[in-house]
């Protein structure tokens, strides 16, 4: 991973006290809504020094929010979604490209990002031959990482993000090159090619509610709440696998729970890009349990929250 060379701009906007942050919070409103505009176009996306190019066509229409994702370089890897919801996939797609700030940004809260994030509008740029609004999004702790966004003045959909460590270094890119927000996409747009094949959604394990609710963590990093919990059966080990999402509105993290009955299996601490895996093998009075955090969080926080996992109902708060 290496430094990137960031604007003077940037530089100085990171080492003031935000002079806008009401501002900046209407600015992380609109991106909040900006889903709700139908567009197409071609973004590139950059992860640990890899870069890959996607075609992308988003549509609302009576309430309905379809879209195509279709990787240009090398095989051609698609994904279809509606409502946020997978419909089918072909080959694997860059991990982290879901979590993109375009991908789902639907339930920004500002008043409560402002609590852990620093908001702030550092000015004026040019994406893809639109005008954008530069917003800092810069964590008040080491738990997390930091935005550089450039939202689009029109709809507020984010044309540039940088996702940065506290040194600066640049972890993640995503940038359209080109947008189109007049022309709607149609159904041939939006139409899965036939490498595309449909997903099948795992099915919750009614077996593995009650093991959810026997697990918590010890320490949560501020701002962070448990989103989703489920708990599925493996289909070819048969176990319960046990997971937990937890967000603060920008940053997000999952903690997997897994029976593990090979002794050789070993613990891992594993960066790639913005992405962290730190497992822990966990002695449980159900047998050893591997614990696995993934996330595009900082490895000490990963290191943290996996040492804090334990066993037993979180106890009551007084």
């Amino acid at each position: 991973m290496r430094a990137i060379p960031l604007l003077a701009l940037l530089l100085s906007g990171w080492s003031t006290v935000p002079a806008h942050a009401d501002e900046a919070q209407d600015w992380l409103k609109r991106l909040g809504r900006a889903e709700q505009h139908s567009y197409q176009g071609t973004f590139i996306y950059e992860r640990n020094g890899s870069f890959s190019t996607h075609d992308i066509w988003h549509r609302v229409q009576d309430g309905q929010v379809c879209e195509r994702l279709l990787q240009l370089d090398g095989s051609a890897q698609e994904i279809v979604r509606v409502n946020g919801r997978t419909q089918c996939v072909s080959g694997t797609l860059v991990a982290g490209l879901e979590s993109s700030p375009g991908a789902s940004s639907g339930a920004l809260d500002p008043q409560k990002l402002s609590s852990v994030y620093e908001l702030a509008v550092l000015g004026k740029s040019r994406v893809a031959a639109r005008q954008a609004v530069i917003l800092s999004v810069k964590p008040r702790d080491q738990y997390r990482y930091g935005f550089e966004l450039h939202l689009d003045q029109e709809t507020g959909l984010p044309l540039k993000s940088l996702l940065l460590n506290d040194k600066g270094q640049l972890l993640e890119r995503f940038q359209f090159t080109r947008l189109n927000t007049a022309k709607t996409p149609d159904e041939h747009d939006l139409q899965p090619s036939s490498d595309c094949k449909p997903l099948q959604p795992a099915s919750p394990d009614p077996s593995g509610v009650a093991d959810i609710q026997a697990w918590h963590l010890e320490w949560l990093p501020p701002g962070f709440q448990l989103t989703r919990s489920s708990a599925r059966k493996d289909s070819q080990t048969k176990a319960v696998v046990n997971s937990l999402m937890y967000e603060d509105g920008l940053a997000r993290f999952s903690v997997f729970l897994e029976p593990v009955n090979d002794p050789s299996v070993a613990e891992t601490r594993v960066q790639i890009g913005p992405t962290v895996a730190v497992s822990r093998r966990l002695t449980t009075p159900q047998g050893e349990i591997m614990a696995t955090v993934v996330g595009e969080i900082p490895l000490g926080t990963a290191e943290r929250i996996a040492l804090s996992v334990r066993n037993g109902p979180a106890p009551a708060k007084p």
